[in-house]
């Protein structure tokens, strides 16, 4: 008993003599810094402008490709829910009752794009790719960018009488659109397949923004 009293006296004394340095905590509890940055306790206006703000910076990407990791770490599908719908509203027909309007109508648009964004993510997976399914559908929807604003800039010239110029115009700007959505796409995905499968994941998504800037171009009423 004598010695074990000793021991546990020269364990005090050495532990006195050279503290233990580092913070030592339980995985997964709160920590002090994780409680003042909650989010549960923030008014429902700061949480909205820091989302919105979030969708903007990644609009800005969608302009400006480069390689950037922000779609793919802090995905959302808040973006491409709204440009799917102003997508559908732009390409919506003239009159619901008329089948022949010159443009499909919201349900088909929004069928479409979020069908094949699911498909062609889904061919991604199989193809063995590195990224999740919700940050792929994230990035191929925000890369609809630049085939809405197409859209919208060839409604306003619908306005007009429509000449072979008008539509060569319009032809012109979808094609850029469709460019630069693939572009964009394949420079956040890109490097998530595999080097000799790269160009079977390319081609759908080429096929993918090419059916809606068909959509675009096809629409022939304002």
């Amino acid at each position: 008993m004598a010695d074990d009293m000793d021991i546990k006296d020269s364990m005090t004394d050495l532990a006195l003599e050279h503290p233990i340095e580092g913070d030592i905590t339980v995985p997964g509890a709160p920590d002090e810094e994780g409680d003042e940055l909650s989010t549960l306790d923030e008014p429902v206006t700061v949480t909205i402008k820091r989302d919105l703000k979030a969708v903007g910076i990644k609009f800005f990407h969608v302009l400006w490709p480069r390689q950037s990791k922000t779609l793919l770490r802090e995905w959302d599908l808040w973006g491409p829910l709204v440009l799917c719908i102003l997508l559908g509203m732009m390409l919506q027909g003239s009159s619901a009752n008329d089948t022949d309007d010159g443009g499909p109508q919201f349900a088909e648009v929004f069928v479409i794009v979020t069908g094949g964004a699911v498909i062609v993510t889904l061919n991604s997976q199989l193809l063995g790719g590195t990224i999740s399914f919700f940050q792929s559908v994230c990035v191929l929807g925000y890369c609809i960018l630049p085939l809405n604003l197409a859209s919208i800039i060839c409604r306003v010239v619908l306005l007009a009488h429509q000449t072979t110029a008008l539509f060569v115009i319009r032809f012109i700007l979808v094609f850029a659109a469709f460019v630069w959505s693939t572009l964009a796409s394949m420079a956040f995905l890109g490097d998530s397949q595999p080097v000799n499968r790269k160009s079977l994941a390319v081609y759908p998504m080429c096929l993918f923004y090419f059916i809606i800037g068909w959509m675009i171009l096809s629409h022939t009423h304002s």
